[in-house]
Order: C-alpha cells, then sequence, then structure tokens
C-alpha cells in the first residue's frame, strides 16, 4: 500500500476511533436485522400463545427469563469477542468448570462472595490464556478455543471425578434459589451485566477500539490502538463471563456438574448472530444480543409447554442458527443494492 494510502485508512480509523457516528449503511444493515428478528420473534410468541398452555402467564415469564440467564451471561461475553473479530469456542468447558469449582469452593467452607470472586479468576485465566495465544502467537481463534475447551472440561471431571457434586449447604445457591419479586438473581445479575457491557460498547474508547479492530484490525493498529492487548482482554471478559454463568447454573442446580453448558458455545454463538452481529468482526451489541438470546429462551420454554422431545429442541437451535446466518445474507444484500 501507498504512503498516501496508509494514511488515508490512518485517518479514517481515526475519525472512527473518535467516536464519529456511525454510517447511514451500518444502521440499515442493523435494521434490516432487527426487523427481521423481531418479527420473528412476535410470530413465536403468537405461535406458542395459541399452541401451548399457561404460556402468556407471568410466573412463566419468570421461568423464560430465569432459563435464559445462564446463556445471557455467556453471550455477553462471546458477543465483545465476536465484535472484535473473534469467537470462543471455550466457553462450554470454562461454564462446567466454574460451576464444579464454585461448588467444590463453598463445600469446604469459603464465603460465596469469595468462592465467586475466586471462580471469575479462574474463569479470567482460562481467557487469558486463550488471550495470549491468539494476540500474541497469532494462533486461529477456533484452534486455541478448542484446545482450552478440551483442558478446562477435563478439570472439571477432574475435580468431581466424574460425578455431581451438591452443596453442603443449598444457601450457597444464592443466584439460583433466592429472588426479588420472583425475578432470580441471576437474572438481575445479567441485566447489571448488560448495562455494563451496553455503555463500555456505547459510550467508551475502550468500546471504539473492539468495533475498529473488528473492522480492520491492520488499520486498528496504524492508528495506534493497542491490538494485541485489547484483543487478549477480550478473551478475559469471555472467560470470566463463562465461569460467572457456571456458578448461576449451579446455583439453580444446588450442585456442580462437569456436564452443564457443553452446548454453551453453539447457543451463544447463535444468540450473539441473531442480534445482528457478524463473525467477521466490526458490528453488534448488547441489546440485540439479549434478543437473540431471548429469543433462543422463548423457544425452548414454548417447546417444553407443548412437551416436544429435548432432542427436537436441539434441532430448532440448529434451525434458528441457520435462519441467523439468512438473515446475515439478505442484510448484506439489501445494503448491497441501496
Amino acid at each position: 500500500m501507498s504512503v498516501g494510502g496508509s494514511e488515508t485508512v490512518l485517518e479514517g480509523t481515526r475519525r472512527r476511533f473518535r467516536g464519529v457516528p456511525l454510517r447511514q449503511r451500518t444502521l440499515l444493515e442493523l435494521g434490516v436485522q432487527a426487523l427481521g428478528i423481531g418479527a420473528f420473534y412476535i410470530f413465536v410468541l403468537i405461535f406458542f400463545s395459541i399452541r401451548a398452555p399457561h404460556f402468556l402467564e407471568y410466573s412463566n415469564f419468570t421461568a423464560i427469563l430465569a432459563n435464559v440467564a445462564v446463556l445471557g451471561i455467556v453471550s455477553i461475553g462471546q458477543a465483545i469477542a465476536i465484535i472484535s473479530g473473534g469467537f470462543d469456542l471455550s466457553v462450554s468447558g470454562t461454564l462446567p468448570l466454574g460451576a464444579v469449582a464454585y461448588a467444590d469452593l463453598v463445600n469446604h467452607g469459603y464465603s460465596y462472595p469469595l468462592a465467586v470472586v475466586l471462580v471469575v479468576l479462574i474463569g479470567a485465566g482460562v481467557g487469558l490464556v486463550n488471550g495470549f495465544v491468539v494476540a500474541w502467537f497469532g494462533i486461529n481463534p477456533l484452534i486455541t478455543t478448542l484446545a482450552t475447551l478440551s483442558i478446562a472440561t477435563g478439570l472439571a471431571f477432574t475435580i468431581t471425578n466424574g460425578l455431581t457434586l451438591p452443596f453442603t449447604h443449598i444457601d450457597a445457591g444464592i443466584w439460583g434459589n433466592h429472588a426479588f419479586y420472583d425475578i432470580q438473581y441471576g437474572v438481575i445479575a445479567l441485566a447489571a451485566l448488560s448495562f455494563v457491557g451496553f455503555v463500555t460498547l456505547r459510550y467508551t474508547v475502550y468500546g471504539r477500539a473492539l468495533y475498529a479492530i473488528g473492522g480492520n484490525r491492520e488499520a486498528s493498529r496504524l492508528a495506534g490502538i493497542r491490538v494485541n492487548l485489547v484483543t487478549a482482554s477480550v478473551y478475559v471478559i469471555s472467560g470470566a463471563c463463562a465461569a460467572f454463568a457456571g456458578v448461576v447454573t449451579a446455583s439453580q442446580l444446588l450442585a456442580g456438574s462437569a456436564t452443564v453448558g457443553v452446548d454453551a458455545n453453539l447457543r451463544s454463538i447463535t444468540a450473539v448472530i441473531l442480534g445482528g452481529a457478524a463473525l467477521t468482526g466490526g458490528v453488534g451489541g448488547i441489546p440485540g444480543t439479549l434478543l437473540g438470546v431471548l429469543l433462543l429462551g422463548t423457544i425452548v420454554n414454548g417447546m417444553a409447554l407443548m412437551q416436544v422431545q429435548t432432542f427436537y429442541q436441539q434441532i430448532a437451535t440448529g434451525c434458528v442458527l441457520l435462519l441467523a446466518v439468512g438473515f446475515g445474507r439478505l442484510r448484506a444484500l439489501i445494503v448491497a443494492r441501496s
């Protein structure tokens, strides 16, 4: 690239990094995605309100929120990773590792807050390994996070010897068996994390750096962004979120198990893509991710009320992922013709 071309890219990236409003093209892309997924979600609500008994009851609404809390927490970290141009498959190992680590710690007398902090640090450690290898060694995130997925899963089985580890004190399940106006503490934690994630992505320099890196990694480096450091931090956040999701899962089950959350990577990526993100990076956000999480949780809940067998729910998740890819392709075609 010529010097003049480099300066042009550099100046463009700097302008974006300083917070210039999103271009009309990006707004159109997100608008098409939101309209498509929003219309599909309304269809889902209408369908289950007709076919599924008790679907519209308040107790069922709170049940949906409780069921999506874990997926939502994982998806926040996954969204940050995807926006930056990567993704994290190791969440399916970090989540059960967090669950069994929390159960083991509280059973050995650690206070509940301290146990949560230690578990989140464990998840951040898994993410730090991912980030270091991806950022400074340049290894593909697919290979890296698959490796740490295997390691984390193996550690979880090692801690429990392949058995379920029940809580010796049920009060340790505070995130799953305590509620505020029928809203579980895990759901409240999801709301708090979502708010922090939204503010971070929308209004901070760090958030703008994530979008810039996802849009053009080399141009971001030329603009002075510390790309490797930001990339590593993304996986630390994702790992911490996954480990905390393990705490919430263990609290709901009142036990730690190495077999929980085995599909967290597929479901979280599906939710993020449904919410308007692109696997190429640079696009996406927390509100759309939450909509994707809610859509997946509503489908699973409605099918359960209709007494549809579990493996059909897995088929439905795969179909929704294909639907999300289809919406993404439609979005690209509409924008290209605009």
